[in-house]
């Protein structure tokens, strides 16, 4: 199993991103796919997740900037990240689960920048 995030970087406040993780190995459309951050010496943030079935669900600190999607076809999921702040810097990771089989995947994470 392969998550392959890419997309970080470095840009300036009011900036935009996106992120996307390609996946592999897995049956990605069984699988709910998450976002994380880690940003240093904090504690790391779900911020992100979009269900098999499309429902998705925000970090209170990101609704309305971010927008998830995923394609199945294509097995990615992408992170929109607009109006972006220096408090979204972070290590960003891509994360794949299936709770009912206990299956829980990650990626090796992508560094988003956001200068002021």
């Amino acid at each position: 199993v392969q998550l392959v995030e890419s997309g970080g970087g470095l840009v300036q406040a009011g900036g935009s991103l996106k992120l996307s993780c390609a996946a592999s190995g897995i049956i990605f459309s069984r699988y709910t796919m998450n976002w994380y951050r880690q940003a240093p010496g904090k504690q790391g943030e779900l911020v992100a997740t979009i269900t098999s079935g499309g429902s998705t669900n925000y970090a209170d600190s990101v609704k309305g900037r971010f927008t998830i999607s995923r394609d199945n076809a294509k097995n990615t999921v992408n992170l929109q990240m607009n109006s972006l702040k220096p408090e979204d810097t972070a290590v960003y990771y891509c994360n794949a689960e299936q709770r009912q089989q206990d299956l829980d995947y990650w990626g090796q994470g992508t560094q988003v920048t956001v200068s002021s």
